[in-house]
């Protein structure tokens, strides 16, 4: 089913996060938080950027390199060159024992400036917010920097990603990080969310495979279902990673049957509407294909 909530308008897949974003994410499984730290890191390499990645301290290092190690050794490699680093809040904030948003927001600061000074293309830091019991910081305190960093971003290349095991924080705090932060990654790799938005419309993120194809017709359908009065629907696909052949037929399909609308405006990006396009869109009566460019 459609779901709108406090993340729906701000929710996007790990591989669209772009430099200037600061994204929240949550977890509550030891296996699951492995999945956006991995494609986080993974992304960040082949783009040429340096990575930080500080996870939760109670996890060895050991565990952390054998979790984003991938095939061929190249984490190995990226760790050597200086490219990846797996390191910590307190040794981040170093020399100081105490954390304080100033200090640790102006060491983020000068690492971006040495990484683009090294060649790299900018810097992304995964932060696992584990730290903030393991430092005995004001969760208040933390608070006001994910709210109030908006220096640290602007215009600058600098991606960050603040992980929250719910297991460990006070439902009330992970809403307001939520709250406090522009952009929201999905926890799973591969999953499909479906978002209601204004007058019925209906936008998909993250992977609308052979194995969600079932759930994106059948919110599709929901979708026509109650734009019938209308008549009229928008869909937008911008936010997806991912989108099968199956799921483009399946779209396509729905709209040269919904007799009762006399539009569907679908929003994609160059390579959804090319799949659109090459599977007959243009021959679908009321369905108006409308390419949105995505920042790179």
């Amino acid at each position: 089913m459609p779901a709108r909530d406090a993340l729906s308008d701000r929710l996007i897949p790990v591989q669209h996060l772009r430099p200037g974003d600061h994204a929240f994410v949550s977890y509550g499984d030891d296996e699951v938080r492995w999945e956006a730290v991995t494609a986080f890191v993974r992304l960040g390499l082949a783009r040429g950027e340096q990575v930080l990645v500080l996870p939760c301290p109670a996890v060895p290092e050991e565990e952390v390199l054998a979790r984003i190690d991938f095939p061929g050794g190249s984490t190995a490699r990226a760790r050597e060159r200086g490219q990846l680093r797996i390191t910590s809040m307190r040794e981040l904030i170093g020399p100081d024992a105490a954390f304080t948003a100033d200090r640790q927001m102006a060491q983020l600061h000068a690492a971006v400036d040495r990484a683009r000074a090294e060649g790299y293309g900018g810097l992304r830091a995964f932060i696992d917010m584990g730290w903030v019991a393991a430092l005995g910081a004001d969760v208040a305190a933390v608070a006001r920097r994910e709210s109030g960093a908006h220096a640290l971003f602007a215009g600058r290349p600098y991606t960050e990603v603040c992980a929250y095991d719910r297991r460990r924080f006070d439902p009330a705090v992970v809403a307001a990080m939520q709250q406090a932060h522009p952009r929201a990654v999905l926890e799973r790799l591969g999953s499909l969310r479906t978002v209601s938005g204004p007058h019925g419309a209906v936008s998909f993120v993250g992977e609308a495979d052979a194995a969600n194809r079932a759930g994106f017709v059948r919110s599709l359908e929901i979708a026509l279902a109650r734009t019938a009065a209308a008549r009229r629907l928008t869909v937008d696909l911008t936010r997806l990673h991912f989108l099968s052949v199956g799921c483009a037929v399946g779209l396509l399909t729905l709209v040269r049957g919904a007799t009762g609308h006399d539009l569907v405006e679908v929003c994609c990006d160059r390579g959804q509407h090319r799949t659109l396009r090459r599977l007959g869109a243009d021959a679908v009566p009321r369905l108006a294909a409308r390419e949105v460019v995505r920042p790179c």
